[in-house]
């Protein structure tokens, strides 16, 4: 097949670009090489940019310009759509940009696959657990039950966990499905909301196999070391290979599910290739919760650097306390299960660390952004 992937030089599309070519395909990307991503000088410097330069049909190019669509498009026959501004705290306070690249770059794809003569038969579209807000849990009292946003006081007074609105006891954490409520609790996640709808709608009506993957938190060697606003073990390390301490939001106990890269590159594939998984959405992770105070702890173990780890009970306004995949449907339609577990892939993930230059840590620079707008506390 001939494959385009939009943000094709980022961490997942570069990953997935080297594997699809190795499948046979033929691959074109689409990327602006964002220097939040790549650095000032990507060309010269991302090695990223570099994995792919000369394996693939690369084209420089933003996803809100026509033109750039108009150039990647003909002859393609699939389409994996991952381009995207990613950061959760950065998109309550750049909301335009957001908005302009995850929504309106959707929006150019899918009015010219409507109005154009394209081959294209399957698109993939990278959405995100941000979608679903808080995860699924378990309330004694009403059954199943999906917290809305934490309140202010409730954080302010160290009350972090979810409770149940009728009897105000904590809830049981269940495995998010893909019929979980979809309540974002960020402007990022209301972009990724968009686009799976758009894309799944407008495909179906143009005959078009679409998937929506809801990818939960992606790492491993080769992500950004450098960006500040996305991905927390690369944030703590770069904070760690600089010497310096980690201070971990709420009481620590807040958890993600981290899958691995080539994980993710697996459920990708299958979801390209399998007619099984045209119309249908999934939720693709590790399916195990791991909290942060454990990532931080287990990062410093790996690295044999000391330094000091603060629970400061602050937090960050949108911030979710719990989002796990449940991966049943997964299983089940594209035959996914993944393969690297969280203390195999941390091994493999700061092993490759260990090979990098020091990154310059600006993680700081992103919390005063956020002070000073009011959404960090």
């Amino acid at each position: 097949m001939n494959i385009l992937i939009t943000g094709g030089a980022g961490f997942i599309g570069s990953n997935l670009a080297l594997h699809l070519i190795e499948l046979g395909h033929n691959v074109t990307i689409l990327d602006n090489l964002s220097p939040q991503i790549h650095g000032v000088q990507p060309i010269e410097t991302s090695p990223l940019y570099r994995s792919i330069k000369d394996k693939t049909n690369f084209v420089q190019g933003s996803v809100t310009d026509l033109a750039a669509w108009e150039a990647v498009l003909p002859g393609q026959d699939a389409i994996v759509h991952l381009a995207a501004e990613t950061g959760t705290g950065q998109s309550m306070y750049e909301i335009r940009r957001y908005v302009d690249v995850n929504i309106g770059g959707t929006g150019l794809m899918l009015d010219l696959l409507a109005n154009g003569k394209y081959q294209v038969k399957k698109v993939v579209v990278a959405s995100s657990r941000s979608i679903y807000g808080e995860g699924k849990y378990h309330s004694e009292a009403l059954g199943i039950i999906y917290p809305g946003a934490r309140k202010d006081e409730d954080m302010q007074a160290g009350r972090f966990e979810p409770l149940c609105p009728q009897t105000g006891l904590p809830l049981t954490l269940l495995p998010t499905d893909e019929e979980s409520k979809i309540h974002p609790s960020s402007v990022y996640g209301i972009t990724k909301q968009n686009q799976e709808q758009m894309v799944m709608t407008v495909c179906a009506s143009l005959g078009i196999g679409a998937t929506a993957l809801r990818y939960q938190n992606v790492y491993g060697p080769g992500q950004s070391l450098s960006n500040p606003y996305t991905g927390i073990l690369s944030i703590f390390s770069t904070r760690i290979k600089n010497g310096n301490g980690l201070s971990i939001f709420e009481d620590g106990k807040e958890s993600r599910d981290f899958v691995f890269i080539s994980d993710i590159v697996a459920a990708t594939a299958l979801a390209l290739t399998k007619d099984e998984a045209n119309g249908e959405v999934f939720g693709i992770g590790a399916g195990v919760a791991t909290d942060v105070l454990t990532v931080a702890q287990t990062l410093v173990k790996h690295y044999g650097i000391e330094v000091p780890i603060e629970v400061t009970g602050a937090y960050r306004l949108g911030d979710i306390r719990h989002n796990y995949a449940d991966l049943a449907k997964a299983k089940l339609l594209l035959g996914f299960s993944p393969k690297v577990s969280f203390s195999e892939g941390i091994k493999l993930f700061t092993t490759w660390v260990e090979q990098q230059e020091v990154q310059e840590d600006t993680y700081d620079v992103s919390i005063s952004e956020m002070k000073k707008r009011g959404l960090y506390k």
